[in-house]
Parts: C-alpha cells; sequence; structure tokens
C-alpha cells in the first residue's frame, strides 16, 4: 500500500466507520468512430477504465482497433495482468502491451516488454501515431510525460483524452 494521505486516514479508521464518498467522475468512455483506433496508455491502477472499456467491447462485439499499453514496475506488480492478456487472445480486435520497469527485479520471469512508455515504444506498436483516440490514465507523472511525447510525436490534443489518478 502506497504512503498517502488518503490511505493512510483510511488505515487508522476503526473497522466498521462509516464514511461517505462520491463518484466515480470522470468521461473515459470509448469513442463511437469505430474506423479511428483507440490507444489506452497507463500505468498501475490507472488500468481500472480500460478494463472496463476492454470487456465491454469484447462483449458488445465492437469493431474499434484497440491498443492498451499498460505500465507497472513489475509483472507482480500489475494488476489484472493474466485477465488483460486473456482477452488479447479472445478478440482480434484487441492488443495488449505490457510493459514492467523494474523486470529485473521481479520475483517471477518476465520476457515482455521493458521499460516506459514513450513515443519510440508506440511508434513499434501503432501504425500511424496521429490515426487514433488517445487516452491516459494514471499517476500525474505518467499522464504528463504521455502527454509531452504524444505531441512531441504530432498528434493532435484534441485526439488526448486524459484523466490523472492523484492521491490514490
Amino acid at each position: 500500500m502506497r504512503d498517502t494521505a488518503f490511505k493512510r486516514v483510511l488505515k487508522s479508521m476503526p473497522r466498521g466507520s462509516q464514511i461517505d464518498f462520491k463518484g466515480p467522475y470522470g468521461k473515459m468512455t470509448l469513442h463511437e468512430d469505430a474506423a479511428r483506433p483507440a490507444v489506452f496508455l497507463t500505468g498501475g491502477i490507472g488500468i481500472t477504465p480500460f478494463r472496463s472499456i476492454a470487456l465491454e467491447a469484447a462483449a458488445a462485439g465492437y469493431n474499434h482497433r484497440l491498443q492498451l499499453f499498460y505500465s507497472n514496475r513489475r509483472p507482480e506488480d500489475a494488476a489484472l495482468l493474466d485477465q488483460l492478456t486473456a482477452l488479447a487472445n479472445s478478440n482480434p480486435h484487441y492488443a495488449f502491451i505490457p510493459t514492467m520497469t523494474a523486470a529485473a527485479g521481479s520475483k517471477l520471469a518476465w520476457t515482455g516488454e521493458t521499460g516506459y512508455i514513450n513515443a519510440e515504444k508506440l511508434a513499434r506498436f501503432v501504425e500511424d501515431l496521429k490515426a487514433p483516440i488517445y487516452y491516459v490514465a494514471g499517476p500525474a507523472g505518467m499522464v504528463n510525460a504521455m502527454r509531452t511525447a504524444l505531441a512531441d510525436a504530432g498528434v493532435d490534443e484534441a485526439g488526448i483524452r486524459a484523466e490523472e489518478f492523484v492521491g490514490y
């Protein structure tokens, strides 16, 4: 559990405490134009909205081309890794590209992508970097880095939808 103010408060609360919360908020929904690919860029718990979108797209039979780039330190840190990999085997419109930034420190073997998501990695998997709608969610630093990388690659800001997960 990361040491954030939010989690410290939750951890210190007596069992059975009552809480009030609001949400979820945000507008992370798949665009309607199936001719335009969707590229999801995320790390850590930022996977949450993209898992839902990918599962819904598969269940509903959407024809959108989906590519999910998912960054974590090590495979054991990656929530839903097995489920997202299995989905790639069952949905021909969906590609899953997990990448580990500290795979050498893992207790599990990793033979997949390593390093951060960046313009070079995207260019290896995305045919035309300017064509997709990009969806970005995760820690603020990652969201900002992805916005910069996409802008440097010539992606129009109108083609980027982003949400930061702050303080979780």
